[in-house]
């Protein structure tokens, strides 16, 4: 397993932007598929999106969709989420996952590969 290490996360205001970055360290991302997602304090873990590194193809959370966009890199080390006209209610620990097991890619059993997360603060 490669280590995933996100970076990025700080205290904006509603309406900021922000990048973070999911690294693999060490290597080239295999995982097919890379996900993020979120977890307030007292929340379950929410799905944010995700990117098939296959195909191309991105999928979002609706909560997010239209704000957030998630790339990769042409070396497939880093995974990026960038997250424009933030709100409040983003705020979270955003953690990066890969190695896609199933059953859906909405759940976080379905990822087997996490990184230790970067605190994201949307507050005025």
């Amino acid at each position: 397993q490669v280590q995933l290490v996100e970076s990025g996360g700080g205290l904006v205001q509603p309406g900021d932007s922000l990048r973070l970055s999911c690294v693999a360290s060490g290597r080239t991302l295999s995982s097919v598929a890379v996900a993020w997602f979120r977890q307030a304090p007292g929340n379950e873990r929410e799905f944010v999106g995700h990117i098939n590194r296959i195909v191309d193809t991105t999928s979002y959370a609706e909560s997010v969709k239209g704000r957030f966009t998630i790339s990769i890199d042409n070396a497939k080390k880093t995974v990026n989420l960038q997250m424009n006209s933030l709100k409040p209610e983003d705020t979270a620990v955003y953690y990066c996952a890969a190695d896609f097991i199933g059953p859906t890619r909405t759940s976080p059993t379905a990822w087997r590969r996490w990184g230790q997360g970067t605190q994201v603060t949307v507050s005025s």
